[in-house]
Protein backbone atom coordinates (compact mmCIF):
# COMPACT_ATOMS: atom_id res chain seq x y z
CA UNK A 1 0.00 0.00 0.00
CA UNK A 2 1.38 3.47 -0.86
CA UNK A 3 2.75 5.35 2.13
CA UNK A 4 0.25 8.17 1.57
CA UNK A 5 -2.70 5.80 1.98
CA UNK A 6 -1.18 4.27 5.12
CA UNK A 7 -0.74 7.74 6.62
CA UNK A 8 -4.33 8.69 5.76
CA UNK A 9 -5.65 5.49 7.34
CA UNK A 10 -3.66 6.28 10.49
CA UNK A 11 -5.04 9.83 10.58
CA UNK A 12 -8.60 8.63 9.99
CA UNK A 13 -8.49 5.92 12.66
CA UNK A 14 -6.94 8.29 15.20
CA UNK A 15 -9.61 10.93 14.51
CA UNK A 16 -12.61 8.60 14.81
CA UNK A 17 -11.15 7.07 17.96
CA UNK A 18 -11.78 10.35 19.78
CA UNK A 19 -15.50 10.16 18.92
CA UNK A 20 -16.63 8.09 21.89
CA UNK A 21 -14.76 10.20 24.43
CA UNK A 22 -16.05 13.48 22.97
CA UNK A 23 -19.63 12.16 23.00
CA UNK A 24 -19.26 11.19 26.65
CA UNK A 25 -17.95 14.66 27.52
CA UNK A 26 -20.73 16.50 25.67
CA UNK A 27 -23.65 17.54 27.88
CA UNK A 28 -26.34 16.92 25.25
CA UNK A 29 -28.81 14.24 24.09
CA UNK A 30 -27.49 11.61 21.68
CA UNK A 31 -29.60 12.81 18.73
CA UNK A 32 -28.37 16.40 19.17
CA UNK A 33 -24.76 15.23 19.26
CA UNK A 34 -25.27 13.21 16.08
CA UNK A 35 -27.07 16.06 14.30
CA UNK A 36 -24.58 18.83 14.99
CA UNK A 37 -21.57 16.64 14.25
CA UNK A 38 -22.86 15.96 10.74
CA UNK A 39 -24.63 19.31 10.21
CA UNK A 40 -21.52 21.42 10.75
CA UNK A 41 -19.53 19.20 8.37
CA UNK A 42 -22.32 19.36 5.77
CA UNK A 43 -22.37 23.16 5.93
CA UNK A 44 -18.61 23.38 5.35
CA UNK A 45 -18.47 20.86 2.51
CA UNK A 46 -21.63 22.10 0.78
CA UNK A 47 -20.20 25.62 0.71
CA UNK A 48 -17.01 24.31 -0.91
CA UNK A 49 -19.07 22.19 -3.29
CA UNK A 50 -21.23 25.08 -4.47
CA UNK A 51 -18.12 27.16 -5.10
CA UNK A 52 -16.11 24.50 -6.94
CA UNK A 53 -18.36 21.63 -8.08
CA UNK A 54 -21.64 23.10 -9.33
CA UNK A 55 -21.33 21.39 -12.71
CA UNK A 56 -20.83 18.02 -11.03
CA UNK A 57 -23.98 18.45 -8.94
CA UNK A 58 -25.94 19.16 -12.13
CA UNK A 59 -24.46 16.12 -13.86
CA UNK A 60 -25.36 13.57 -11.19
CA UNK A 61 -27.74 10.88 -12.41
CA UNK A 62 -30.97 9.96 -10.65
CA UNK A 63 -29.35 6.69 -9.57
CA UNK A 64 -26.42 8.54 -8.00
CA UNK A 65 -28.77 10.84 -6.10
CA UNK A 66 -30.77 7.85 -4.83
CA UNK A 67 -27.71 5.90 -3.68
CA UNK A 68 -26.22 8.98 -2.03
CA UNK A 69 -29.51 9.57 -0.22
CA UNK A 70 -29.53 5.97 1.05
CA UNK A 71 -25.91 6.38 2.14
CA UNK A 72 -26.83 9.55 4.05
CA UNK A 73 -29.75 7.81 5.73
CA UNK A 74 -27.49 4.90 6.70
CA UNK A 75 -24.99 7.34 8.20
CA UNK A 76 -27.79 8.96 10.21
CA UNK A 77 -28.86 5.55 11.56
CA UNK A 78 -25.24 4.73 12.38
CA UNK A 79 -24.74 7.87 14.45
CA UNK A 80 -28.17 7.78 16.09
CA UNK A 81 -27.75 4.19 17.27
CA UNK A 82 -24.06 4.17 18.12
CA UNK A 83 -24.05 7.49 20.00
CA UNK A 84 -27.15 6.36 21.91
CA UNK A 85 -25.37 3.14 22.88
CA UNK A 86 -22.75 5.17 24.75
CA UNK A 87 -25.43 6.09 27.28
CA UNK A 88 -25.81 2.43 28.25
CA UNK A 89 -22.32 0.95 28.21
CA UNK A 90 -18.64 1.81 28.36
CA UNK A 91 -16.75 3.42 25.48
CA UNK A 92 -14.71 0.23 25.05
CA UNK A 93 -17.79 -2.00 24.87
CA UNK A 94 -19.61 0.29 22.45
CA UNK A 95 -16.77 0.70 19.96
CA UNK A 96 -15.95 -3.01 20.05
CA UNK A 97 -19.48 -3.86 18.92
CA UNK A 98 -19.87 -1.03 16.41
CA UNK A 99 -16.63 -2.09 14.75
CA UNK A 100 -17.99 -5.52 13.90
CA UNK A 101 -18.84 -3.85 10.59
CA UNK A 102 -16.27 -5.95 8.61
CA UNK A 103 -18.65 -8.90 9.12
CA UNK A 104 -21.49 -6.94 7.55
CA UNK A 105 -19.28 -5.50 4.80
CA UNK A 106 -18.30 -9.06 3.91
CA UNK A 107 -21.94 -10.19 3.90
CA UNK A 108 -23.27 -7.22 1.92
CA UNK A 109 -20.24 -6.67 -0.34
CA UNK A 110 -21.48 -9.08 -2.98
CA UNK A 111 -24.33 -6.67 -3.76
CA UNK A 112 -21.82 -4.09 -5.04
CA UNK A 113 -19.56 -6.65 -6.70
CA UNK A 114 -16.90 -6.77 -3.97
CA UNK A 115 -15.98 -9.82 -1.95
CA UNK A 116 -13.05 -10.16 0.44
CA UNK A 117 -10.23 -12.43 -0.69
CA UNK A 118 -9.57 -15.70 1.12
CA UNK A 119 -6.62 -14.22 2.98
CA UNK A 120 -8.68 -11.10 3.63
CA UNK A 121 -11.31 -13.26 5.31
CA UNK A 122 -8.60 -14.72 7.53
CA UNK A 123 -7.51 -11.24 8.57
CA UNK A 124 -11.11 -10.26 9.29
CA UNK A 125 -11.58 -13.38 11.40
CA UNK A 126 -8.44 -12.68 13.42
CA UNK A 127 -9.37 -9.02 13.94
CA UNK A 128 -12.87 -9.93 15.06
CA UNK A 129 -11.43 -12.57 17.38
CA UNK A 130 -9.49 -9.75 18.94
CA UNK A 131 -12.67 -7.75 19.48
CA UNK A 132 -14.23 -10.76 21.19
CA UNK A 133 -11.21 -11.00 23.47
CA UNK A 134 -11.53 -7.30 24.25
CA UNK A 135 -15.20 -7.77 25.04
CA UNK A 136 -14.24 -10.19 27.79
CA UNK A 137 -12.44 -7.36 29.55
CA UNK A 138 -14.87 -4.56 28.69
CA UNK A 139 -18.27 -6.13 29.24
CA UNK A 140 -18.50 -6.50 33.00
CA UNK A 141 -21.79 -6.97 34.78
CA UNK A 142 -21.88 -3.37 35.97
CA UNK A 143 -21.64 -1.75 32.55
CA UNK A 144 -23.13 -4.10 30.02
CA UNK A 145 -26.70 -3.47 28.90
CA UNK A 146 -28.53 -5.50 26.27
CA UNK A 147 -30.11 -2.39 24.79
CA UNK A 148 -26.74 -0.71 24.43
CA UNK A 149 -25.33 -3.84 22.78
CA UNK A 150 -28.16 -3.95 20.25
CA UNK A 151 -27.80 -0.26 19.45
CA UNK A 152 -24.06 -0.66 18.82
CA UNK A 153 -24.62 -3.65 16.52
CA UNK A 154 -27.30 -1.73 14.63
CA UNK A 155 -24.75 1.05 14.23
CA UNK A 156 -22.28 -1.46 12.79
CA UNK A 157 -24.78 -2.71 10.20
CA UNK A 158 -25.68 0.84 9.16
CA UNK A 159 -21.98 1.74 8.92
CA UNK A 160 -21.37 -1.23 6.62
CA UNK A 161 -24.10 -0.03 4.24
CA UNK A 162 -22.63 3.48 4.36
CA UNK A 163 -19.08 2.23 3.58
CA UNK A 164 -20.18 -0.03 0.71
CA UNK A 165 -22.28 2.67 -0.94
CA UNK A 166 -19.42 5.11 -0.50
CA UNK A 167 -17.05 2.67 -2.23
CA UNK A 168 -19.48 2.41 -5.13
CA UNK A 169 -20.21 6.13 -5.50
CA UNK A 170 -16.71 7.46 -4.89
CA UNK A 171 -15.51 5.80 -8.09
CA UNK A 172 -17.65 8.27 -10.06
CA UNK A 173 -18.07 11.24 -7.69
CA UNK A 174 -15.53 13.64 -6.24
CA UNK A 175 -14.96 13.63 -2.50
CA UNK A 176 -16.56 17.02 -1.85
CA UNK A 177 -19.64 16.32 -3.95
CA UNK A 178 -20.22 12.91 -2.40
CA UNK A 179 -19.68 13.92 1.22
CA UNK A 180 -21.65 17.16 0.94
CA UNK A 181 -24.70 15.30 -0.38
CA UNK A 182 -24.41 12.42 2.07
CA UNK A 183 -23.81 14.61 5.12
CA UNK A 184 -26.66 16.93 4.12
CA UNK A 185 -29.11 14.02 3.81
CA UNK A 186 -27.88 12.61 7.12
CA UNK A 187 -28.40 16.02 8.78
CA UNK A 188 -31.95 16.24 7.42
CA UNK A 189 -32.81 12.75 8.70
CA UNK A 190 -31.36 13.48 12.14
CA UNK A 191 -33.16 16.85 12.29
CA UNK A 192 -36.44 15.04 11.60
CA UNK A 193 -35.65 12.55 14.37
CA UNK A 194 -35.00 15.43 16.79
CA UNK A 195 -38.32 17.05 15.90
CA UNK A 196 -40.24 13.80 16.33
CA UNK A 197 -38.58 12.97 19.66
CA UNK A 198 -38.74 16.52 20.99
CA UNK A 199 -34.97 16.80 21.32
CA UNK A 200 -34.00 20.48 21.74
CA UNK A 201 -31.82 22.12 19.09
CA UNK A 202 -30.56 24.89 21.39
CA UNK A 203 -29.97 25.68 25.06
CA UNK A 204 -26.63 23.90 25.47
CA UNK A 205 -23.68 25.36 27.42
CA UNK A 206 -20.69 26.84 25.55
CA UNK A 207 -18.55 23.82 26.42
CA UNK A 208 -20.98 21.55 24.59
CA UNK A 209 -20.93 23.71 21.45
CA UNK A 210 -17.12 23.56 21.57
CA UNK A 211 -17.33 19.76 21.74
CA UNK A 212 -19.72 19.74 18.76
CA UNK A 213 -17.08 21.71 16.84
CA UNK A 214 -14.32 19.30 17.91
CA UNK A 215 -16.41 16.30 16.79
CA UNK A 216 -16.89 17.95 13.41
CA UNK A 217 -13.21 18.83 12.94
CA UNK A 218 -11.84 15.54 14.26
CA UNK A 219 -14.01 12.39 14.00
CA UNK A 220 -16.14 13.74 11.13
CA UNK A 221 -13.81 15.70 8.80
CA UNK A 222 -10.47 14.08 9.64
CA UNK A 223 -12.13 10.71 10.25
CA UNK A 224 -15.15 9.95 8.09
CA UNK A 225 -14.22 12.34 5.28
CA UNK A 226 -10.68 10.95 5.04
CA UNK A 227 -12.09 7.42 4.81
CA UNK A 228 -14.54 8.57 2.14
CA UNK A 229 -11.55 9.91 0.21
CA UNK A 230 -9.79 6.55 0.52
CA UNK A 231 -12.87 4.71 -0.76
CA UNK A 232 -12.11 6.21 -4.16
CA UNK A 233 -9.03 3.99 -4.43
CA UNK A 234 -9.11 1.45 -1.58
CA UNK A 235 -11.38 -1.57 -1.26
CA UNK A 236 -14.23 -1.23 1.25
CA UNK A 237 -12.93 -4.26 3.16
CA UNK A 238 -9.61 -2.53 3.83
CA UNK A 239 -11.36 0.55 5.22
CA UNK A 240 -13.74 -1.55 7.33
CA UNK A 241 -10.96 -3.69 8.78
CA UNK A 242 -8.71 -0.68 9.44
CA UNK A 243 -11.54 0.78 11.51
CA UNK A 244 -11.35 -2.26 13.78
CA UNK A 245 -8.34 -0.44 15.23
CA UNK A 246 -10.77 2.09 16.71
CA UNK A 247 -11.69 -0.03 19.77
CA UNK A 248 -8.02 -0.27 20.69
CA UNK A 249 -7.33 3.45 20.45
CA UNK A 250 -10.71 4.44 21.92
CA UNK A 251 -10.10 2.20 24.92
CA UNK A 252 -6.73 3.88 25.53
CA UNK A 253 -8.25 7.35 25.18
CA UNK A 254 -11.14 6.45 27.48
CA UNK A 255 -8.63 5.34 30.11
CA UNK A 256 -6.48 8.47 29.81
CA UNK A 257 -9.32 11.01 29.59
CA UNK A 258 -12.29 9.38 31.32
CA UNK A 259 -10.52 7.06 33.72
CA UNK A 260 -12.13 3.90 32.24
CA UNK A 261 -9.36 1.41 33.01
CA UNK A 262 -8.96 -1.48 30.53
CA UNK A 263 -8.10 -4.92 31.86
CA UNK A 264 -5.27 -7.22 30.82
CA UNK A 265 -7.68 -9.10 28.55
CA UNK A 266 -8.51 -5.89 26.73
CA UNK A 267 -4.82 -5.18 26.11
CA UNK A 268 -4.22 -8.71 24.81
CA UNK A 269 -7.27 -8.46 22.57
CA UNK A 270 -5.94 -5.21 21.16
CA UNK A 271 -2.75 -6.99 20.11
CA UNK A 272 -4.82 -9.65 18.30
CA UNK A 273 -6.80 -6.91 16.54
CA UNK A 274 -3.57 -5.33 15.29
CA UNK A 275 -2.42 -8.65 13.83
CA UNK A 276 -5.76 -9.16 12.09
CA UNK A 277 -5.75 -5.66 10.62
CA UNK A 278 -2.25 -6.18 9.26
CA UNK A 279 -3.14 -9.54 7.66
CA UNK A 280 -6.33 -8.19 6.06
CA UNK A 281 -4.79 -5.01 4.67
CA UNK A 282 -1.84 -6.90 3.17
CA UNK A 283 -4.21 -9.42 1.59
CA UNK A 284 -6.78 -6.95 0.29
CA UNK A 285 -4.27 -4.51 -1.20
CA UNK A 286 -3.01 -7.33 -3.41
CA UNK A 287 -6.37 -7.09 -5.20
CA UNK A 288 -6.85 -4.78 -8.16
CA UNK A 289 -7.38 -1.15 -7.18
CA UNK A 290 -9.20 1.50 -9.17
CA UNK A 291 -7.77 4.95 -9.87
CA UNK A 292 -8.72 7.51 -7.23
CA UNK A 293 -11.32 10.18 -7.89
CA UNK A 294 -9.93 13.56 -6.81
Amino acid sequence: MPRRQVVLIAVGVTAVSFGGVLVRLADAPAFAVAFYRVCFAAAILTTIGLLRHRDEYRGLTAQQWRLAAVSGAALAVHFATWISSLSFTTVAASVVLVETQPIWVGLFGRFVGERPTRRGKLGIAVALLGTLVISGGAFDTGSRALWGDLLAVAGAIAAAVYVLLGRNLRQSMSLVTYTSVVYSVSSAVLAAVMLVTGTPFFGYPPETWALFALMTAGPQLLGHTVFNYLLGSVRATVVAVALVLEPVMATILAFVILGERPGVVTVLGGAVVLVGVYLAIVAETDADLVAPVE
